[in-house]
């Protein structure tokens, strides 16, 4: 009920008048420090910071450690710039209460919308936009000391939402974050496209790049039935002829079958060892060289693997080529150093590519003929699609998924707001595929065949 009497009203000499009004700048001013500080260790630099640590800068050293402990400040920061700005919102609206009587309310919803936008939010981050290290290096230490006095305010928030979690089926996994950034940068990177501020090429590459972590290896390898492979029994000159036809430089070697493999050969360690035998015996010299002698143990990696954690070991092994095994070590495929990088930049061709054909050609009703094997994700980044890579890596594995069946060309599918045409099968491979939008996209269950 709204009592019907107010509390006496405060003059503007009055000293509570003053004192609130100095506790609502100063929670301003808090709301200021958690939004600036938001901004500056999202975009702070890690190199420059680093560099600034090497000539001595302890505050860049202190943003640094900041930035390895982002996800406790995240968490610090949420809490407390919600807390400051609720708070000062209560005391204004009091305050105004006080002053003016009801009329006053509205006028310090007002009022406090304008300061919080212009002083807590705009300004601050503006501020640590156009100076993130500098911004970063100044707020690290008082950051980490309010982030330490929140630290079970935080864990209490992380313990309820995670219980809120239970009753729709979602687990929050209780070593991972909460309070991580990663969609809001992919929030913003959708909102910039679609204002034209970002081009749709750099968004791609941001979002490659934040995606690895979240994608695995099997996702992203070559299938065993496309490997190039050299069997260990074939004589030197028949290996030599495959290496130089191959446009690959590193193939795998096998022995009696293909999931037997015992070696990898480099093109320039084999033609270094064919250079070196002839040097030293002369021309009958092939007859009797050993392959293996210059071939390089395989390197094998499982299937599970994040794609961020292979390109950190691929770097840290200095090499660039491993094959893929799953949970009982059969052969999966290989993945290289270039297929994680062209998850970032895109694909990446040179003068020794052979394949003649494009994966993408779009046709003349708005429909694009695609490869089977072409990944669904390299299908939704190009053409900025939507559709689902939950129960499959390829356009093919989806269709197959959908049709629970192996379709033969000529069939038709509609489901997932798409049309899909089977355009040649090869045994039990669809090869190609032609794909078109619907104008109306049909739900889940009434997806059907022709």
């Amino acid at each position: 009920m709204i009592p019907a009497t107010l509390p006496a009203p405060l003059a503007p000499y009055d000293l509570a008048f003053w004192l609130i009004g100095a506790v609502i700048l100063l929670l301003l001013a808090l709301s200021a420090f958690f939004s600036g500080s938001d901004t500056a260790l999202t975009a702070a630099s890690r190199s420059k910071l680093r560099a600034r640590t090497d000539k001595g800068d302890r505050r860049a050293e202190a943003a640094l450690e900041a930035l390895d402990d982002s996800e406790r400040l995240n968490g610090a920061i949420l809490v407390g710039d919600n807390f400051v700005k609720i708070l000062a919102a209560s005391l204004a609206t009091a305050l105004g209460m006080r002053v003016l009587g009801w009329g006053g309310v509205a006028l310090a919803v007002l009022v406090m919308a304008l300061l919080v936008l212009v002083l807590a939010e705009v300004l601050p981050r503006t501020w640590a936009r156009l100076a993130p290290e500098d911004v970063a290096g100044r707020i690290a230490r008082p950051l980490g000391a309010f982030a330490r006095f929140l630290a079970p305010v935080v864990w209490a928030v992380r313990l309820i939402v995670r219980g809120l979690l239970v009753p729709f089926g979602i687990r929050a996994n209780h070593s991972g974050p909460v309070f991580s950034v990663q969609d809001e940068i992919a929030d913003a990177l959708a909102v910039a496209q679609s204002s034209g501020t970002v081009q749709k090429e750099d968004r791609d590459l941001l979002m490659g790049a934040l995606d690895l972590g979240e994608r695995s290896v099997e996702e992203v390898m070559l299938h065993r039935s496309g490997i190039e492979m050299i069997d260990a029994d074939l004589g030197a000159a028949e290996v030599l002829d495959l290496v130089l036809k191959s446009p690959h430089t590193r193939l795998p070697v096998f022995r009696g079958e293909r999931e037997n493999v015992i070696g990898v050969i480099h093109a320039k360690d084999l033609l270094r060892g064919v250079r070196r035998a002839l040097q030293e015996r002369g021309p009958e010299a092939l007859q009797n060289f050993d392959v293996l002698s210059t071939a390089m143990p395989p390197y094998f990696v499982p299937e599970t693997t994040p794609l961020d954690e292979q390109m950190r070991e691929f770097l840290n092994r200095r090499t660039h080529f491993a094959l893929v095994v799953d949970e009982y070590g059969s052969l999966r495929g290989l993945i290289t150093l270039e297929d994680i990088l062209e998850e970032i930049v895109g694909e990446i061709t040179d003068e020794h590519d052979t394949e003649a054909t494009q994966s993408l050609v779009p046709g003349p009703q708005g429909d694009y003929l695609v490869d089977g094997a072409m990944t669904i994700r390299d299908l939704n980044r190009a053409l900025d699609w939507t559709l689902p890579d939950e129960e499959a890596n390829t356009v093919a594995g989806l269709v197959i998924h959908m049709a629970q069946s192996i379709p033969a060309a000529g069939q038709v599918f509609s489901f997932q707001g798409y049309r899909f045409e089977i355009v040649a099968r090869r045994e039990n491979r669809i090869t190609r595929l032609r794909i078109r939008p619907l104008e109306q996209p049909l739900p889940d269950d009434e997806a059907q065949a022709h």
